[in-house]
């Protein structure tokens, strides 16, 4: 069975209602990310960093997989499947995919300041200062923060040299170290790249790149995968 490995970034979920750090008005334009996102806001004002991280797992509640999600999932009926993702949110779980690698952490999960791996699911609840996991340690979101490793990537970058099909979806390709992980596919892999605003890639020469919202580019390119594949 044929590998695909799909690697989606925010414009994945953006149809969903979920912003991007490239939206006006969005979220992210209400806040500074140094001041939310980074280990010294955690140290500073621990406080902020919850609340945001709280507003974001309420908005997370309120939407659903698109389309695009959706049409991922029917590739399961005929290909092994992985999905390395840039995005926080659960939408990949919610439409039914089944093996799903988090580079950025989870905006579902929290974790133990004493032990990363003390890990706990809370869902869409709020976390504030004073709770704590068993080990006595302050719960954080379980996301990798500006300037934090990404534990995850040598695991991604292992799963993208078995590809036969790369599908890259939603994503500025701009992120390091995320946006290296096409690189590590071999040369006789099949590249495709869906985004209404594609950035240049340079030195793939199986690339097709679809210039699309995830929602219209995905099932289309899903449909035409399993169509070939009969």
């Amino acid at each position: 069975m044929r590998h695909i490995v799909v690697l989606s970034g925010a414009g994945m979920s953006a149809e969903s209602g979920i912003s991007t750090f490239r939206d006006n008005g969005g979220l992210w334009d209400k806040y500074d990310i140094s001041e939310v996102a980074t280990p010294e806001a955690w140290a500073r004002q621990p406080e902020l960093v919850l609340e945001f991280y709280n507003m974001r797992r309420a908005a997370l509640a309120e939407v659903e997989p698109n389309s695009g999600h959706l049409a991922l999932t029917q590739l399961e009926e005929h290909f092994d499947v992985s999905i390395i993702t840039q995005n926080v949110d659960d939408l990949h779980e919610r439409a039914g995919s089944r093996n799903i690698l988090h580079l950025h952490g989870e905006l579902t999960k929290v974790r133990s300041t004493k032990n990363e791996d003390h890990i706990q699911d809370i869902g869409y609840q709020n976390l504030k200062l004073g709770d704590k996991c068993p080990d006595g340690g302050q719960l954080r979101p379980h996301i990798v923060w500006f300037g934090e490793e990404v534990p995850k990537l040598m695991e991604a970058a292992q799963i993208t040299r078995t590809a036969d099909i790369l599908l890259i979806i939603g994503t500025s390709m701009q992120v390091y170290p995320a946006s290296q992980l096409i690189y590590e596919a071999s040369p006789n892999c099949e590249v495709y790249y869906i985004d209404p605003d594609p950035a240049p890639v340079y030195g793939i020469s199986n690339l097709k790149v679809i210039k699309e919202k995830a929602g219209i580019g995905v099932p289309a390119l899903v449909h035409n995968l399993m169509s070939k594949n009969q």
